[in-house]
């Protein structure tokens, strides 16, 4: 998203709907940014009636946006349903149908994942829900690609978050997606939250309180971030935490739902993109910096992990400084 163009958001409200979602979404796409340099979202509430009851008959939330609106937007985003099993209004369904038909990003909080499945436009596609709710979302849809363990999934245009306060991870994660990381950064400490999350939601799922529980990876993970530009190897973590490799990667599945070294090389890819967004041109130096080594490794990681060039994640998240990183 170019830095003064205004990206439609519209939060598509149905009976029943939950406050904390929408709170959620108007929160971080919504609300002015002073400290931010840019152009915001244009951001709409949009419903099939002008008044909807919320989740236990809370309030009624009035004076909302056709489903218009919801036409006119360039990501749509469909809130939680407190009865997963009640399908959504025809002219909600219908109105997702279309912006999935004319390209827009489609983004899904908790249990909006069945509204959007009921809609017909996760077929084939990978999604995650409610680790409360996935077994029966797989029986109901079993042509998605249900993905249960994790905090939201990205599949190109069609992203979908777990639990209510996945929200938040995905609605920044989104930001970062659009303007970069130092902006959802900047987002993230206004919310006192994290950008980056560890783990995924197995670790909210119901289940007995082992015995011993094991010391958590968070200092671990500190001392790393830390020391990013440094060589450090997965033995080198294992010897700080005082295992041995085998356990160490056996926690980061377990914590983290990934391996030492991928999530070093994506904190290692994270940090150079921060760097490229403050405004550093020289490949070589934000290599260095960050511990990828080499340019050409700083652009295959990059790639890999953004699908952009240097020149062009600078372009499009860095400061308005002429010429090609280097």
């Amino acid at each position: 998203m170019s830095h003064g163009s205004s990206h439609r958001v519209a939060v598509l409200v149905d009976e029943g709907s939950n406050p904390f979602e929408l709170g959620v979404a108007t929160e971080l796409f919504g609300l002015r940014r002073p400290e931010i340099d840019r152009r915001w979202y244009d951001f709409t509430l949009c419903a099939a009636s002008p008044a909807v009851r919320m989740n236990d008959g809370m309030f009624t939330l009035s004076g909302v946006a056709g489903l218009e609106a919801a036409d006119a937007a360039d990501t749509l985003i469909v809130p939680n349903r407190p009865e997963p099993r009640t399908p959504p209004e025809p002219a909600v369904a219908a109105a997702i149908r279309r912006a999935a038909g004319r390209g827009a990003r489609l983004v899904s909080f908790c249990t909006g994942a069945f509204t959007l499945a009921a809609a017909g436009v996760l077929d084939g596609r990978r999604a995650t829900t409610h680790w409360k709710w996935a077994a029966e979302f797989s029986a109901r849809y079993p042509e998605v690609r249900l993905e249960p363990d994790v905090l939201f999934v990205d599949d190109g245009d069609v992203l979908t978050a777990a639990g209510s306060a996945a929200a938040l991870d995905l609605g920044l994660y989104l930001i970062g997606r659009d303007h970069g990381a130092e902006i959802a950064n900047t987002v993230s400490r206004r919310l006192v939250f994290a950008a980056h999350r560890d783990g995924g939601q197995r670790q909210f799922v119901e289940r007995p309180v082992p015995a011993v529980p094991e010391a958590s990876l968070a200092p671990l993970l500190a001392w790393v971030q830390e020391r990013l530009d440094r060589p450090l190897s997965v033995a080198d973590l294992a010897a700080r935490a005082a295992v041995s490799p085998a356990t160490l990667h056996r926690r980061f599945r377990a914590e983290l739902g990934t391996t030492p070294l991928a999530w070093l090389t994506g904190e290692r890819v994270a940090l150079a993109c921060r760097l490229i967004e403050r405004g550093e041109l020289r490949l070589d130096v934000v290599a260095e910096a960050s511990g990828l080594g080499s340019a050409s490794n700083l652009r295959a990681q990059l790639r890999r992990r953004t699908g952009l060039s240097p020149t062009t994640y600078r372009r499009r998240f860095g400061p308005a400084v002429p010429g090609p990183v280097r």
